[in-house]
């Protein structure tokens, strides 16, 4: 959790405890997504966390310092690793991206932080900075990759390849398909199929 100390305020004098500022980044996150930004409460967060509204107090100063430091801290991005084989990579970022989007509440998140844009843009910022662009960089590397070997077409639209790779987790959420079995593959697949060199 090395961000939260560079957004958050250190006591003076006084060493930091590491698990409690994992329980209060975590509380904070998980009530971001159930509650959003203007219905939740650093006393709320207090509770959930298990410490004093005080020890939050020490750390930041407002409930926005709070929460920018819980999204800097959180992590999408750990690559599984690269085996060299295309499809294979692709799929495994995806699997981990959707696994990990389930176990903190990301759909809720990205909408809580969305919605917070107008009034708190930094909230949707950190968001993006932390998760969603390092995600993307993941797949753009595997896609960089398969191009410098000729497995797809030079003047391919990574950017675009990108998008169409993990648009299926978004829009499936919203038609209440989501985590349906093989939908990584399916993405995958038909992505190729379109940047795959013409024939001849």
């Amino acid at each position: 959790m090395g961000e939260s100390g560079d957004t958050g305020t250190r006591s003076a004098g006084r060493p930091r405890s590491a698990e409690k500022d994992a329980a209060i980044l975590q509380a904070a996150l998980e009530l971001l997504a159930s509650h959003g930004y203007t219905r939740m409460s650093l006393s709320q967060v207090a509770a959930a966390a298990q410490v004093s509204k005080s020890t939050i107090h020490l750390r930041w100063k407002t409930k926005a310092d709070l929460l920018t430091a819980a999204l800097a801290a959180l992590r999408m991005a750990d690559a599984p690793p690269a085996s060299g084989n295309t499809r294979a990579d692709l799929i495994a970022i995806l699997d981990d991206f959707a696994a990990t989007v389930e176990r903190v509440r990301g759909m809720a998140l990205i909408g809580t932080c969305l919605a917070e844009e107008a009034h708190t843009p930094e909230l949707l910022a950190l968001l993006r900075e932390r998760t969603v662009l390092p995600r993307r960089g993941l797949l753009h590397e595997v896609l960089r990759q398969a191009r410098d070997r000729g497995e797809i077409r030079p003047d391919a639209d990574l950017e675009a390849a990108v998008s169409a790779l993990l648009g299926p987790c978004y829009a499936d959420y919203m038609a209440g398909r989501s985590g349906h079995p093989g939908w990584a593959e399916a993405a995958v697949d038909l992505v190729l199929t379109g940047l795959r060199p013409a024939a001849g």
